[in-house]
């Protein structure tokens, strides 16, 4: 894990290295159906197209007390851009990402992070398919020097389910030299969808090169997973390093053909808590998050002490069911207190995250 005081002045590692915790924004995309953007929509296009409504949502949440933003830039590789025939926009749509961000954040009268959000490419490498490491490297880089040239303070790379893409963005993410976070989306039956399990994702961190300056979870089936993953991603990593905790506002349920989050402000607030307990030092939220339930987050945290990490089954009485393969990682609890497994998960992540749906998914 790379020491935050390896970059002086920065914003973000400044903030971790003064703050026990810090707190992350909400989602992006179910927070802009709500203002118009359609399914199958890019985002990323509303950075030129609608920046006020992209501002407005930045605002929103740090006036609900976040101390991190994400540029509205997840899906911004040239792959991504490609399916929305603007693959010779990355520079643009990434800059002026990175720029509303930064504005908001300056703005905001007190320090807040700007995090370049870097999506998979949504293409699959080798050996199992066609995109070489090379090629997803420099697209990689190639948003990296946009969002840098924008303002961010560190990029951030997010929903990674495979070994070969998170090393090939964090080898693309090092040519601009900034800091570095990576979180991995925990979704199937406690690994990625891949096959990432968090003590896999412990080793894979110790080979990197540079080393992450946070790495943690996000997205996934609800928040009791993510408080599960966050308890063994810190058996497996250590006190040390810095954990991050992203989750889904609840369970993703189809209603009138739309995807909604059942999670409420009380139970983000128990998330954030319990989150903060289990060893994730940055804690936000994914898909479904509004700006109301990162309000109650920011409440919690304000009033609680940290005390021990949760049981599995606190969490289990407080947040909901954790899948059978979560339960295996944790240990001796598996057996004693069974259960099946929670229902399949609906979608993928802060962007892209059901194939083809974009990051107007979240």
């Amino acid at each position: 894990m790379t020491s935050t005081s390896q970059f002086p002045g920065n914003r973000f590692t400044s903030l971790l290295a003064s703050r026990p915790w810090l707190l992350a924004d909400g989602a992006t995309g179910s927070n802009l159906f709500d203002v118009g953007l359609m399914s199958g929509d890019a985002p990323e296009l509303w950075n030129t197209e609608h920046p006020d409504r992209i501002a407005a949502l930045h605002k929103s949440f740090v006036d609900a007390g976040a101390d991190i933003i994400l540029t509205n830039s997840f899906g911004g590789t040239t792959y991504r851009l490609k399916l929305h025939n603007a693959q010779n926009r990355v520079d643009e749509l990434n800059q002026a990402a990175a720029r509303l961000a930064r504005e908001v954040a300056d703005a905001s009268g007190r320090t807040i992070a700007v995090a370049g959000s870097m999506g998979p490419t949504g293409e699959i490498m080798e050996p199992i398919g066609t995109l070489t490491f090379e090629k997803a490297r420099d697209a990689f880089a190639e948003q990296a020097r946009s969002l840098q040239a924008g303002g961010v303070d560190v990029l951030w790379i997010e929903t990674m389910s495979s070994r070969e893409e998170v090393e090939a963005a964090v080898a693309g993410a090092a040519t601009v030299g900034l800091p570095i976070v990576c979180t991995l989306s925990f979704d199937t039956n406690g690994r990625t969808m891949m096959g990432i399990s968090p003590s896999d994702f412990a080793g894979i961190e110790q080979t990197l090169s540079p080393r992450l300056v946070a790495c943690g979870t996000n997205c996934g089936v609800g928040a009791s997973e993510v408080v599960a993953c966050i308890h063994n991603l810190a058996e497996a990593m250590g006190p040390e390093v810095v954990l991050v905790a992203k989750g889904n506002c609840g369970i993703p349920q189809y209603v009138d053909g739309a995807i909604c989050y059942n999670g409420t402000p009380e139970i983000m607030a128990n998330y954030a808590r319990m989150a903060l307990d289990a060893g994730a030092r940055i804690i936000g939220g994914c898909c479904g998050t509004s700006a109301k339930h990162l309000r109650a987050m920011r409440d919690a945290l304000e009033a609680h002490t940290k005390g021990p990490s949760p049981s599995l089954e606190n969490i289990l009485e407080v947040l909901g069911e954790v899948s059978t393969g979560a339960r295996a990682q944790w240990g001796g609890e598996q057996s004693r207190l069974g259960g099946a497994a929670p229902g399949a998960n609906l979608k993928r992540g802060r962007g892209r995250r059901a194939g083809g749906t974009d990051s107007a998914a979240e």
